[in-house]
């Protein structure tokens, strides 16, 4: 296999990957991955003991026990650019041999579960909610720089809402982790597919003091549906986490918490609970 190079995979003088700053003995079978930094330590504030702490830049990890099993908690930062420094190291650090700088023959599988904030698309999902995702749809443009493969459906759909939306750019469509959607997503949880933006503010429809170029694009992804495929909700990582997911061979999970309903414009008045509550749901079913 080829070696990979000093500048394609950057390690630093300790031999962490760079900006993880993690080794190989931090990373645990299954990894709790979250946008926001603060929630990385309302994460592991459940966890039994805490072995391991590292922060780096927006970066931080904490490896601990939760009833006996080891999980690694890391947090990205927000946006799919942040998502692709995560997944690339983390699945370095598990497949590749940091010292040979060659991809080790036997790949190893983890599962990474996504715990985040969300919007719902549709007027019939409640703010307090939590929904797992079944299918993304990148509306970034970084599966542009990738050779991601999608199935007939996942490209009809692709194609389908390039049109019915008007966007000058055609989205992906990748399917999320049936395994472990069947493992986290109870019958309390909705089951949806969401649409990731590429920015907080005009890529979901949101005016402030700039005029947008897609007025009608959260209209236009209310209504949109092909068959029984609705869009549920909105928010900015779960694509390139499937994406990912699909092409480095791991089980991935978007878990959202639903803390805004964009077509009732209702935001929740006490989001950190439904988070939080988020959070204990998944841990005691990973």
């Amino acid at each position: 296999m080829a070696r990979i190079s000093e500048t394609d995979l950057i390690l630093n003088g300790d031999g962490s990957v760079y900006h993880l700053n993690l080794l190989p003995k931090h990373i645990s079978d299954t990894v709790i991955a979250v946008g926001d930094p603060s929630r990385v330590y309302t994460v592991s504030q459940h966890f039994d003991t805490v072995e391991f702490e590292m922060n780096k830049r927006e970066f931080i990890t904490h490896v601990g026990k939760y009833k006996g099993k080891r999980i690694t908690v890391i947090s990205t930062g927000i946006g799919t650019d942040n998502v692709e420094i995560f997944f690339s190291e983390l699945d370095a650090l598990v497949n590749v041999d940091l010292k040979t700088r060659e991809p080790k023959s036997r790949k190893k599988k983890l599962k990474v579960i996504r715990i985040g904030t969300s919007g719902a698309l549709q007027e019939d999902i409640p703010v307090g909610s939590h929904l797992v995702s079944d299918y993304a749809v990148g509306l970034d443009n970084l599966m542009n720089f990738y050779d991601l493969p999608m199935d007939d459906f996942e490209a009809g759909l692709a194609h389908d809402i390039q049109k019915k939306t008007g966007l000058p750019f055609m989205p992906y469509v990748v399917q999320g982790s049936e395994t472990l959607r069947e493992q986290i997503g109870g019958s309390d949880m909705i089951k949806g597919n969401t649409v990731t933006c590429p920015g907080f503010y005009a890529p979901q429809g949101r005016v402030l003091r700039m005029p947008i170029r897609y007025p009608s694009l959260l209209e236009d992804l209310n209504y949109y549906n092909k068959g029984d495929f609705w869009l549920t909700n909105f928010e900015m990582e779960t694509s390139a986490y499937y994406a990912f997911g699909r092409l480095l061979g791991h089980e991935v999970l978007s878990a959202n918490a639903i803390i805004a309903n964009r077509i009732k414009t209702k935001f929740s008045k006490d989001p950190h609970k439904i988070v939080e509550d988020l959070i204990k749901k998944v841990l005691d079913r990973i």
